[in-house]
């Protein structure tokens, strides 16, 4: 269970990182989830996921703040509390990753880690913060086109779907706890489905990962993406090594399109 947030949010971020323009997100917008989790054989709503956009003006440019909150239901606050904080400052455009800040809250455990990304040089300052004053400062190399788990699960939402041909496998990278994760999508076409903001047709995604202890098995994880400008996600089905859940999306406000 100590890992169900990070799982969430890696679940929805496996996708590709090819160049794309961002006609789909605008600052404004929060879109709210509820996330499921498979316990003792019955589906479970346990925790409350949330996405923000907002605008951050600096002294040298205006940045697209991503923000993603994971945070149990009281009633399992004794069982186990979860209070996480995700986010990532992007160009507007094109969604590449300047900073990324994530704050861990799972029960008695604690981790902040920062990302300053240098593309430049392909390059990352990273700082990781845990209790009793620990801190550890590391200087990382990265891939072209490597991003942070935050920008990369709302890049998702700017890639040309409308003309993927069905079948079609995309690979991308994340950077996730010092180490680039590697992941493929399959696009599966489209699909209508019943959600808490209407009946929306869907582009129907199929993830993976070679990490292990993140996804387990073929035809066991899916993403429905709303068919229109947006692209907001409404839905996903996940298999991780202690057991299953869903992702369902509950509101969305502040849309772009």
């Amino acid at each position: 269970m100590t890992r169900i947030s990070i799982v969430f949010l890696l679940f929805v971020a496996l996708t590709v990182t090819v160049s794309a323009q961002n006609k789909a997100i605008a600052s404004g917008e929060k879109l709210t989830y509820t996330a499921s989790y498979n316990m003792s054989g019955v589906l479970t709503d346990i925790a409350q996921v949330t996405m923000e956009a907002s605008e951050v003006k600096t002294s040298k440019a205006t940045l697209l703040k991503l923000k993603c909150t994971a945070a149990t239901y009281s009633k399992w606050d004794n069982f186990f509390k979860i209070r996480d904080l995700y986010e990532s400052y992007v160009n507007p455009t094109n969604l590449t990753p300047y900073l990324y800040n994530r704050d861990v809250n799972e029960g008695n455990y604690f981790k902040n880690m920062k990302y300053t990304f240098s593309h430049g040089t392909n390059t990352v300052k990273s700082v990781m913060k845990r209790k009793n004053n620990f801190v550890e400062n590391k200087n990382l190399k990265i891939n072209s086109g490597t991003k942070d788990i935050v920008s990369t699960l709302y890049y998702m939402r700017i890639l040309d779907y409308k003309n993927m041909s069905v079948g079609t496998k995309k690979t991308f990278t994340i950077l996730f706890d010092k180490e680039e994760i590697k992941g493929m999508i399959t696009y599966l076409g489209k699909e209508t489905i019943s959600t808490a903001i209407g009946k929306k047709e869907c582009y129907k995604l199929a993830v993976g990962s070679s990490e292990t202890n993140v996804l387990q098995g073929k035809n066991n994880n899916f993403l429905w993406l709303t068919a229109d400008e947006n692209k907001v996600i409404v839905y996903g089905k996940f298999k991780i090594p202690v057991g299953n859940g869903e992702l369902k999306i509950k509101s969305a406000s502040g849309l772009k399109n």
